[in-house]
């Protein structure tokens, strides 16, 4: 897998998951080129099944996780600094769209929307790939002492051992320390310097492995929105920003997208 920015497309930030499908997160100014349902998201750990194009916001009300195993129905998940998670089961062809902020990374919402396409799908997380895109990224995520306690209480560690891979995605048997927690020191007030921060999209790989991902099934974009001015961000600019919609849908065999 990996991601490309396309300049004649919109500009869109495409993901090469699989021919088959279609996934993408829009940078602000860019027009979604397909109709997408969408959520009306809560920081929840609801994840609703669509079965249709025509599904709407209101339909959906209260819902951070949709999935889908119909051909030519986009599913995204809105984020401004939350975390994305596109997931695809090429056995089962099903796919997952996860808006992971904080609150739902604590609830582990990306492996209960795994555990909603074993029932729905027979989806087996070890053959699933991932997509973690743009969100706030750890130098960006600085938090107060409650929610890193939160982290704790859920489970998460401040550190752990991630196993490397080459580059045709074989693990080996070095390890990479991944700190989820650190205290930066004293708060500098107006500035991300100091204080406890969490790394956002490193906790959500966790989960998923976890859950039964592979790791070297899941593509990081490494994209934080907080300092990327081409994407929306709600520490930066307030909460009443625009918002991303990290999409993703299994083609027809009608489109050509």
């Amino acid at each position: 897998m990996r991601q490309i920015l396309t300049k004649n497309h919109n500009g869109l930030l495409r993901y090469e998951i699989a021919p088959e499908i279609t996934a993408f997160s829009p940078l602000r100014d860019a027009v979604l080129p397909i109709r997408v349902v969408q959520a009306h998201q809560v920081h929840g750990d609801r994840v609703a099944v669509v079965t249709s194009a025509g599904t709407t916001r209101e339909e959906l009300e209260g819902y951070d996780a949709l999935v889908t195993d119909v051909p030519g129905v986009a599913i995204g998940a809105r984020t401004a600094d939350c975390i994305p998670v596109l997931m695809y089961d090429p056995v089962h062809k099903a796919v997952a769209a996860v808006h992971s902020g904080w609150k739902g990374t604590v609830v582990k919402i990306a492996a209960k929307t795994l555990a909603v396409m074993a029932s729905k799908y027979g989806t087996q997380p070890k053959d699933i790939l991932a997509v973690i895109g743009p969100g706030i990224g750890p130098d960006s995520f600085q938090v107060g002492p409650e929610v890193a306690e939160a982290f704790l209480a859920a489970g998460f560690p401040e550190t752990w051992s991630r196993p490397d891979t080459d580059d045709g995605g074989t693990t080996c048997t070095d390890k990479t320390i991944v700190r989820l927690i650190t205290d930066r020191g004293p708060r500098i007030p107006g500035s991300m310097s100091g204080g406890l921060h969490i790394d956002l999209p490193q906790a959500v790989r966790l989960t998923l492995i976890r859950a039964g991902v592979h790791d070297p099934n899941i593509l990081i974009s490494g994209i934080d929105t907080y300092t990327h001015p081409g994407f929306f961000s709600a520490r930066r600019e307030g909460p009443f920003c625009g918002r991303t919609v990290n999409t993703i849908m299994l083609n027809s065999h009608r489109q050509r997208f």
